[in-house]
């Protein structure tokens, strides 16, 4: 068995549907079923169950996907100490957003125990450059929110967390359980510098081009709302100063929280990060 056909069965059998783990392997999903199968025949019986919906384990897929699952882990341990022999022990992690996150920290723990000679730098990215300066090469990987351009970039979706409107807590509509986006469409909100990624843009405007501040840090939108009555959107799930109050949009798409890299970087210490990244941020 070849390791790149167990990371393709490895990514199906984790989404459970073909056409989503042919996303998140950068590939179509001709070739990855044709992977699949052969697979299936060199293992002698079928490895899924597969419906309209997506797919299931079988008994003997789910045994594999254990075996494959640590196979995979020990080739990246041995590739992640030859890569540590040869010199390659430091890694750059930019982060966009909150650092109190649990998925932080669980990763923060998982990665000390995994490599304790690894030297992590931490790059704190502010909100103009969603991919935490991964394009001009200041870090090796990003902790980040989606959506944004991601070409040349590789993006595995880690968690993804409903979205709200962060209001002042004496704003008449912080009273209400829930709200929708076009409730908002007469008030202010802030903005980014007008280089910024237009995708991310899109999202964090829900869709619209806006009127309000523009910011570049999650503090200056704080400050804007409180100063300004300004509205803008964040995810669900943080603690925000009893000045605040943050309400759910109900049409709003979740946001993703995401690992992001260059695609052509072979530092493997990448993929172990990622891989204890996906663990980590697992709710």
């Amino acid at each position: 068995m070849e390791l790149r056909t167990l990371r393709y069965f490895l990514a199906v059998a984790e989404e459970l549907h073909f056409g989503r783990a042919a996303h998140r392997l950068h590939m179509s999903q001709p070739p990855l079923s044709r992977a699949v199968k052969q697979l299936e025949a060199e293992v002698g019986a079928p490895l899924f169950v597969r419906s309209p919906t997506g797919v299931t384990l079988t008994p003997v897929g789910a045994v594999l996907a254990d075996e494959a699952r640590a196979l995979l882990d020990h080739a990246e341990r041995v590739r992640v100490r030859v890569n540590a022999a040869a010199g390659a022990s430091a890694l750059t992690v930019g982060i966009l957003g909150d650092t109190t996150d649990p998925g932080v920290s669980r990763l923060a723990a998982a990665f000390r125990r995994e490599h304790p000679g690894v030297d992590i730098r931490i790059r704190d990215a502010d909100l103009t450059d969603p991919t935490c300066g991964l394009r001009a090469h200041l870090v090796d990987v990003a902790l980040t929110r989606a959506p944004f351009d991601e070409t040349a970039l590789t993006v595995r979706a880690l968690r993804a967390d409903p979205v709200g409107v962060v209001l002042r807590a004496d704003d008449p509509l912080a009273r209400r359980t829930s709200l929708r986006v076009a409730e908002l469409r007469d008030r202010r909100w802030f903005q980014f510098p007008k280089d910024t990624d237009p995708v991310w843009q899109s999202y964090w405007n829900a869709g619209s081009p806006r009127e309000g501040p523009v910011v570049r840090a999650v503090q200056e939108c704080l400050q804007a709302v409180l100063w300004n009555g300004t509205v803008g959107l964040a995810p669900l799930g943080h603690d925000l100063p009893a000045e605040f109050t943050l309400v759910p949009l109900v049409d709003m798409e979740p946001s993703r929280v995401v690992a992001a890299w260059n695609e052509n970087d072979p530092n493997p210490l990448i993929r172990s990060f990622v891989a204890m990244a996906t663990t980590a941020y697992r709710r």
